[in-house]
């Protein structure tokens, strides 16, 4: 029998299959994309598919009314196929790809924080200057007079263009050397690394391909963000981001973990992020840049713990389990083709240090991009992703810790809930009398709603709460037109009706959104206040809170505070500073002061693990309110 997955606004996709077979599991074998961020375990409900023929074995769920029931809507991970079907795949605002989107370099916005970042860095004394350099060689014709063999010619030439005595031409450059040479009649452009006396051949092409091009890359657990910089100029060349194609196994490390320790699992995870995330993004790049990947000399990675081991295809078991030791913390010498990375096979990918199982490069690159290991005053990094990491410190200590937060920072475990990107609701705003909304969406000003960005959900919540319409619990306590209530008498608060949605369907947020938002922040805050505590001091020792990461850079930090995310202190000293670990992987790339700094910063930080920490989980159930069970803590909360 076959499965025809019928993609919304897609091509179908048809596999075979025998009958009881799993749909979700048939579906990752197509390479289809359903959102299935509990990985299959029924809990999250966001795996629905719409039957358009024939028949599955499946039971009814809370997750499906009963009128979606009757009209064809199931939960893939819980349906078998008894017979041949066709299924509709909606493409939902939560699916992990979310559109590969490639930014406006033109923008000042997304310029600013890499140029500051830069800038920041030089007044520290990290010189931004690498080895790597393109020469433009002419060299004589061979003739039967002149019959030097090609590696000796160009060994010649490069010495006497880079005054080097030393010349390293690998196998992955003379295999093209021949042709390469006769192509352009002896005139060619060889690139490679400059290191002293001696100069590595690493590429060898037409004069006309001078560029020299590096690739930053943050690999989160929900998406991945890259840039293309110019490795002489430092000039960024295209930058873009998409959904981590691993998302399809659980939306976190833990389901990830579990389902790559199965029987070829770990090449699925690795091939999840390398083809069908990385691969594509480099490929859209490149052409958005006019460039060829084997102009792609060097990468740098930021990523957590285990999207590292993931990625390079090492088991990453041992993160997961007591005594939480990871199979490495630094790796050397990874090139791209031993990943099968589409860049130069020679390239370096240089990995920012992980610090713990939970706390990883991206957090290492972040901190130094943050520079509060250059600073007098005590400062708190707080990086929301998948996971909530903390560190805490200045340049004498550097203290840090991980909690899980879900994927509920980045819209991942919201029934609406998306990405920062076009359509996303990013601030919002009631009438406390009215309870109507205004919201701010990200787009075009005639942009409409596609769902909800973790800056709108937190926006959301705080004006649900300040107008008395949800109570401490997150429980809806005041009736009105926007809120609804389903058979079971769940209730839901509506931001956009079907007919004012991008979608036609209606946006928005319910008890069980706010439930797992609410968990989220508690998480945040008490990973907070045990880092604190550990080293014996309370927030008003905080001089400033710097905050990473995908939430959305339209965050109200007066609203993170009144929910009880982030710690009360004067909103002047909070300071929104986007994805730093990509900002400190393009520092990597670009420099190697830089990559030495980063191995400092790792060296220097202490890791604090929650998860064996005394009184952390009474914390937690503490922050598990609006704002939090103590409210002393919270003195200023919704004050003007």
């Amino acid at each position: 029998m076959k499965v025809t997955f019928q993609i919304e606004g897609g091509s179908p996709v048809v596999i075979e299959c025998n009958a009881g077979e799993n749909l979700l599991e048939l579906a990752r074998r197509a390479n289809v994309a359903i959102d299935a961020p509990c990985s299959g375990n029924g809990s999250c409900g966001k795996c629905r598919v719409k039957l358009v023929e024939g028949t599955v074995e499946s039971p009814k769920t809370l997750h499906i009314s009963e009128e979606e029931f009757a009209d064809g809507w199931r939960l893939s991970c819980s349906s078998r196929v008894i017979e041949d079907v066709t299924v509709l795949v909606p493409d939902i605002a939560s699916a992990y790809q979310s559109r590969m989107k490639t930014a406006d370099l033109s923008s000042p916005e997304e310029i600013a924080i890499f140029t500051q970042a830069q800038e920041a860095m030089r007044s520290s004394g990290i010189v931004f200057e690498n080895k790597y350099r393109a020469l433009d060689l002419v060299m004589d014709v061979p003739s039967l007079e002149d019959t030097m063999p090609d590696n000796e010619r160009l060994t010649w030439a490069i010495q006497a263009a880079a005054g080097v005595e030393k010349v390293e031409i690998p196998y992955a450059v003379m295999v093209r050397l021949a042709h390469v040479l006769r192509e352009n009649n002896f005139h060619v452009c060889v690139k490679g690394e400059l290191d002293g006396d001696s100069f590595r051949c690493m590429e060898i092409t037409s004069p006309t391909d001078t560029a020299i091009v590096g690739c930053a890359i943050d690999i989160g657990t929900t998406t991945v963000s890259m840039v293309l910089t110019d490795l002489t100029s430092g000039k960024l060349l295209a930058k873009g981001s998409g959904g981590n194609g691993q998302i399809r196994y659980g939306a976190d490390v833990i389901n990830r973990i579990i389902e790559q320790g199965r029987p070829g699992g770990r090449k699925k995870l690795q091939d999840a992020i390398i083809k069908d995330t990385l691969t594509p993004i480099i490929a859209h790049l490149c052409k958005s840049a006019n460039i060829s990947a084997r102009s792609i000399l060097r990468l740098s990675v930021g990523a957590n713990t285990t999207m590292n081991h993931l990625f390079v295809g090492v088991d990453a078991e041992s993160v997961r389990m007591e005594p939480y030791v990871p199979s490495f913390f630094h790796w050397d010498g990874l090139l791209a083709g031993d990943v099968k990375l589409p860049a130069n096979p020679l390239a370096p990918v240089i990995i920012a240090p992980n610090i713990g199982s939970y706390v990883g490069g991206d957090i290492t690159a972040g901190t130094m991009a943050s520079m509060i290991w250059d600073k007098d005053e005590l400062s708190l990094f707080i990086d929301l992703g998948t996971n909530g990491e903390i560190v805490f410190g200045n340049r004498d200590f550097l203290m840090s810790c991980a909690c899980s937060a879900g994927p509920a920072f980045e819209g991942g475990d919201i029934s609406c809930g998306m990405r920062a990107t076009d359509g996303a609701i990013e601030a919002c705003t009631l009438d406390k009398d009215t309870m109507e909304p205004t919201l701010r969406i990200v787009g075009e000003a005639d942009q409409k709603a596609v769902g909800i960005c973790g800056s709108g959900i937190i926006d959301i919540i705080s004006e649900l709460f300040r107008c008395s319409i949800i109570n401490a619990k997150g429980l809806f306590i005041r009736e009105g037109r926007r809120v609804r209530r389903d058979a079971h008498g769940m209730g839901r608060f509506v931001l956009a009706e079907p007919e004012e949605s991008e979608t036609g369907r209606e946006i928005s947020i319910n008890e069980v959104d706010i439930d797992n938002f609410i968990r989220a922040k508690g998480a945040v805050f008490s990973a907070i206040e045990t880092l604190l505590n550990a080293v014996d001091m309370s927030v008003d020792a905080i001089d400033h809170v710097y905050v990473a990461g995908g939430i959305g850079s339209g965050i109200n930090m007066k609203n993170a505070v009144n929910i009880g995310m982030f710690p009360d202190v004067d909103l002047e000293k909070f300071t929104y500073i986007g994805n730093s670990s990509l900002t400190g992987a393009y520092a990597m790339v670009m420099s190697d002061a830089a990559i030495e700094t980063c191995q400092k910063v790792a060296a220097n930080m202490t890791y604090l693990e929650l998860s064996t920490h005394p009184g952390y989980m009474d914390a937690f159930v503490a922050a598990c309110f609006l704002p939090h069970t103590n409210a002393k803590l919270f003195p200023h909360s919704f004050q003007e």
